[in-house]
């Protein structure tokens, strides 16, 4: 046994309290053998219960309280239980005075740790007033109509002042400790009363011994019975269903709490009253003469008129402190409907309260937590810097002006264990004290959003390979580390795709392009980028390739991949090959080089027949001269006016009415049609885009605003390119075309596609702004295929977004795509945007996309692209038996 242990010495004080009640119930039965029978028994009870009730404590501080109370109520059971035997000595003071004073000290400690907030600062100083008042009034009192006359008539004064020390420490002790435990709080009720009653008991009992031992007389049985009653009473309070956390939610109410704040706060002013109400009676009384009396009643009287003027102050003060507990209770309120978890704890992160919130979001009850620290439950990782913000938030930190909030992001571990993201914002609490207000919200939701979002930005909805916009972005990584040299990249173009969209359906494609990745993704390394370039192009980067060999042959083995078994589609086999284009990385070379020269490389294999593996050479030009030779060509058709537009209606889908129409060129090359994507891309490269749009936007304009002016409510779409919309004096263009020919800024949308933000993102963004502040509309055409969506709707304000026809040609098919269509309609309704779906082509994909709440679509089956002269005839007639068909 380790005699250090604090049970033994326990039990040794307990065993002495024994020996002591045998040896004074072999004397008698005076009232000092009843004080010891009873106190022994009732205390012994008290200390039991505590220690058996310490583990159910409504937290970590209660239990300490409640076995400082234990311990206390034992050494005063010692102290108790051999005072018989020590009042037989000759000592003023004997050794059991001193064990009773011992466990009276342990008593006052448990009691003051039963209050849930401890005093500090200016509370501090208060309730050490309040109680250097309560003490000197009581003294007072007890002095000038009890022990005073004792006091005199004692024959020895120095062996009475120090039997008047032990009662004495005893009311400082009950003062001192009383403000703090007093008020309605959790833990402090009812525990901490009943122990500040056995105090207030054993204060009494103590002061009738003294007077009793001074004036040589038995002390009376009435004053014996007082510390007993008190014990039992504090060994049935831990058992109440308060003490363990289940009050009554009618005692926190703030009338209920306020109005016994100000009670207790006017306690010390009573006693002041009665003190000098006792002091005047004796001056009245004749007991003080001549001059001093009229001072002592000039004294009395100013003490009466601030002690009233103290109450009238106090009076005051409880309706303000009121209203800040409403205010308090209110924003509580608040916060918990709108499912933040609110708390209470000081800058080293100690909780005092916490709302009812915490067992809703996270699974913890609130008493579990109260007294607890919050860095318990945040990461580790996350745990430092919230320990610098607080602490910068502490008035005792300099500057002394620091923040009054701050707001920290960081993880709480719920009570299954998971880590959850959330956002908190830390207060300094009105009322001071030392105390931060603190609400916390669980953004696990919004966290999976963004992932979301992020993954369908980055990745590709079809395949679940990265995108393009993530493959080039890895290639910039790549080629910027040392030694890159190394790395290589590979295209690789399914030949005869395009027939399978048009004999199976784009949806079968869809199908088959998510086999291909499988496929392709099992046959490259783990460490290579194997991602969707767009269509039915897929890329591979090789970040080390060990020489040209190894590269040569990956792309060999995509070949054969790709060819070595059909693949089954609508219950059928298609057979299909791959074209693959290979080229290495130089010291020099950008990654849009190396993606471009992989890309000719592949376009080379295509032209000589497919299901071959061709590697860039500089001799690989003729697709350059090819593309001057159209360069040419183009520019003879803008000055001939080979071109012409045609408009694809725009239709609202609750209405079947044309909203608006979008412009799309056309060119007639010796009376032959060229698609649109042979020469758009030349254009592109070779600036001759600039003039070409300029006559697109003059005419369409002057178009709409022709069936404008004949009450045709309709908006014009365009199209920008990059190069467009960087070339100089393009925000004069567009202005001069509207003011010329009469069309409403806000009538003309602009759309560009999302990746054109992968490149001079900021130039481009400056140029769209300049457009915006014309009034003219933005839209982000092909929503969902790049990955500068969520960048560009935060820095430009987007009136528009157009759904990628990849995603529309899935609905009713494919339950991933019709999710993601859905969850970008609702992100466009979320921001406030107008959500346009392109290439409807099926009567189930517009139920679906009506069904999801899209405002607006295009598509052969709304309307396929027409002249004017189709758009008049389809004005006419309001789409309605469109509409009624669909």
């Amino acid at each position: 046994m380790r005699w250090r242990d604090p049970r033994v010495a326990l039990t040794v004080l307990a065993g002495l309290g024994a020996v002591g009640l045998v040896a004074a119930l072999l004397r008698g039965t005076s009232a000092v053998v009843v004080e010891a029978v009873a106190g022994v028994l009732a205390a012994g009870a008290a200390a039991v219960s505590l220690f058996a009730a310490a583990s159910r404590a409504p937290g970590r501080r209660s239990a300490l309280a409640w076995r400082w109370l234990a311990a206390g109520s034992i050494t005063w059971l010692a102290g108790v239980g051999v005072r018989p035997i020590a009042d037989g000595t000759p000592f003023v003071v004997t050794f059991a005075d001193l064990v009773l004073l011992a466990g009276t000290a342990m008593l006052a400690v448990g009691t003051g740790l039963c209050a849930t907030r401890p005093a500090r600062g200016q509370a501090l100083l208060r309730d050490l007033a309040d109680s250097y008042v309560c003490a000197a009034s009581v003294l007072v009192i007890t002095w000038v109509l009890l022990a005073g006359p004792v006091y005199r008539g004692a024959g020895d004064a120095g062996d009475a002042a120090v039997t008047f020390a032990a009662p004495l420490l005893c009311l400082v002790l009950t003062c001192v400790v009383g403000p703090a435990v007093v008020p309605i709080r959790r833990s402090a009720w009812p525990v901490g009363l009943a122990a500040l009653a056995v105090l207030s008991a054993i204060t009494t009992s103590e002061t009738a011994t003294a007077l009793a031992r001074v004036s040589g007389e038995t002390p009376s049985l009435t004053w014996v019975w007082l510390a007993p009653v008190a014990f039992l009473v504090l060994a049935a309070a831990p058992w109440s269903a308060r003490a363990a956390g289940r009050q009554d939610p009618a005692d926190d109410e703030p009338s209920v709490r306020e109005s016994t704040s100000s009670l207790i706060a006017a306690i010390p002013l009573i006693l002041v009253g009665v003190a000098t109400a006792v002091v005047l009676l004796r001056v009245i009384g004749g007991a003080v003469q001549g001059p001093a009396s009229a001072l002592a009643a000039v004294c009395a009287s100013i003490v009466v008129v601030l002690a009233v003027r103290l109450f009238v102050t106090l009076v005051e003060t409880g309706r303000l402190r009121r209203l800040v507990h409403l205010g308090e209770r209110q924003l509580h309120d608040l916060a918990e409907s709108t499912g933040d978890v609110v708390l209470l704890c000081d800058y080293d992160g100690v909780v005092r309260e916490i709302g009812e919130g915490v067992e809703i979001t996270y699974g913890y009850r609130p008493a579990d937590l109260v007294g607890g620290k919050i860095f318990d439950y945040i990461h580790p990782e996350d745990v430092p810097g919230i320990q610098v913000a607080l602490s910068a938030m502490s008035p005792d930190e300099e500057p002394a002006d620091g923040p009054s909030t701050c707001m920290v992001a960081c993880r709480i571990r719920a009570s299954d264990g998971t880590w959850r993201p959330a956002e908190s914002v830390a207060t300094r609490h009105v009322r001071g004290e030392g105390l931060l207000l603190v609400t916390t919200r669980d953004v696990s939701d919004q966290e999976a959003l963004r992932n979301q979002v992020a993954h369908l930005t980055f990745h590709d909805g079809i395949t679940g390979l990265p995108n393009r916009a993530y493959f080039e972005e890895r290639t910039r990584e790549v080629l910027a580390r040392p030694g890159a040299s190394g790395a290589a990249v590979v295209f690789l173009d399914l030949d005869g795709f395009t027939a399978v969209n048009d004999s199976v359906g784009h949806a079968s494609g869809d199908y088959l392009l998510g086999q291909a990745a499988r496929r392709l993704r099992a046959a490259v390394r783990a460490d290579d980028t194997l991602a969707r370039w767009g269509g039915d192009e897929f890329a591979v980067l090789l970040e080390g390739a060990a020489d040209a060999q190894t590269t040569v042959d990956l792309a060999e083995r995509l070949v054969r991949t790709v060819s070595s078994e059909p693949f089954r589609v609508a219950d059928r086999d298609v057979a299909l090959t791959a074209s693959v284009g290979v080229a290495f990385a130089d010291d020099d070379v950008s990654s849009a080089d190396l993606i471009r020269n992989a890309d000719v490389a592949m376009a080379r294999a295509k032209e000589l027949g497919g299901r071959r593996v061709e590697v860039f050479a500089a001799h690989m030009h003729a697709d350059v001269v090819r593309r001057l030779e159209l360069a040419a060509d183009l520019q003879r058709a803008l000055l001939e006016n080979q071109f012409a537009i045609e408009y694809q209606p725009v239709v609202d889908l609750a209405t079947s009415r044309v909203t608006a129409v979008e412009a799309l060129v056309r060119w007639w090359r010796g009376g032959a049609f060229v698609p649109p994507e042979q020469f758009l891309g030349p254009a592109e490269d070779t600036g001759l885009i600039v003039p070409l749009s300029e006559w697109i936007l003059r005419e369409a304009c002057q178009e709409v605003a022709a069936w404008r002016a004949s009450s045709w409510d309709i908006g014009l779409s365009l199209n920008l390119s990059a190069r467009q919309i960087t070339a100089p004096r393009f925000v004069e263009t567009v202005e001069s075309a509207l003011a010329d020919s009469g069309l409403p800024p806000s009538a003309l949308t602009l759309e560009v596609i999302e990746e054109m933000l992968v490149e001079d993102a900021e130039e481009i963004i400056t140029r769209l702004s300049e457009l915006r502040a014309l009034g003219v509309r933005l839209a982000i055409d092909d929503f969902g295929t790049g990955y500068a969506s969520l960048a560009f709707l935060r820095q430009l304000p987007v009136d528009m977004i157009k759904i990628d026809p990849s995603f529309v040609s899935g609905l009713g098919r494919d339950d991933t795509l019709t999710l993601l269509t859905r969850t970008i309609v609702r992100l466009g309704h979320d921001l406030g945007l107008i959500v346009v779906a392109e290439g409807i082509e099926r009567p189930e994909q517009l139920e679906l996309l009506r069904e999801m709440g899209c405002t607006r679509g295009q598509g052969f089956l709304v309307a396929r692209p027409m002249a004017a002269r189709g758009v008049d005839s389809l004005m006419r007639t309001s789409l309605s038996s469109l509409g009624s068909h669909a």
